[in-house]
């Protein structure tokens, strides 16, 4: 894995962010909240998890080893959510922008939130974080649909395709 290959999986990460956010503006602020029985309830607490988890990641990798979630996130509406997470994907990229291919093997020594000490090269915490996300807009998309919403892609195929098509315009 190169500094190029998180780049380009980072890019993607903020691209199928951008689209679970915007298929949920469609949303009522009921219906943002509404508790559908999912394992983060809502679409507004199960895309909030998702910026808890990139806000945890990246303080890891400045040293510091959060035991909590941040409070805040499971309060915001749509708006303050998507605020939020623009901070960290300026975070993200800025970060991402200066890593070097040697900076990928450096091993980051953290606690878990359960405070279990842990090391990991930095390529596969990053590769897990997107993998993350993944996992959970997947879970978007399902809690979009049982609320009559109509979700975006958030596949990486359309991703490369939509950019090969902007290349090519």
């Amino acid at each position: 894995m190169t500094a190029e290959d998180i780049r380009n999986l980072f890019d993607y990460n903020a691209w199928a962010n951008h689209r679970s956010l915007e298929a949920a503006a469609a949303l009522t602020p009921e219906q943002f909240t509404r508790d559908l029985g999912s394992s983060f309830k809502s679409v507004r607490d199960t895309l909030a998890h998702i910026a808890a988890a990139e806000w945890i990641w990246f303080e890891r990798f400045h040293g510091r080893s959060p035991s909590a979630m941040p409070s805040d996130l499971g309060s915001l509406d749509y708006a303050g959510l998507a605020a939020r997470w623009a901070e960290l994907e300026r975070d993200w990229t800025d970060f991402t922008a200066s890593l070097s291919d040697a900076d990928l093997s450096r091993v980051y020594a953290f606690k878990t939130m359960k405070g279990d000490p842990q090391e990991q090269p930095a390529w596969q915490m990053l590769q897990h974080l997107v993998n993350h996300g993944s996992h959970h807009r997947g879970q978007v998309t399902t809690l979009l649909r049982q609320l009559g919403a109509k979700p975006l892609n958030v596949d990486m195929v359309g991703f490369y395709r939509q950019r090969a098509a902007k290349a090519n315009a």
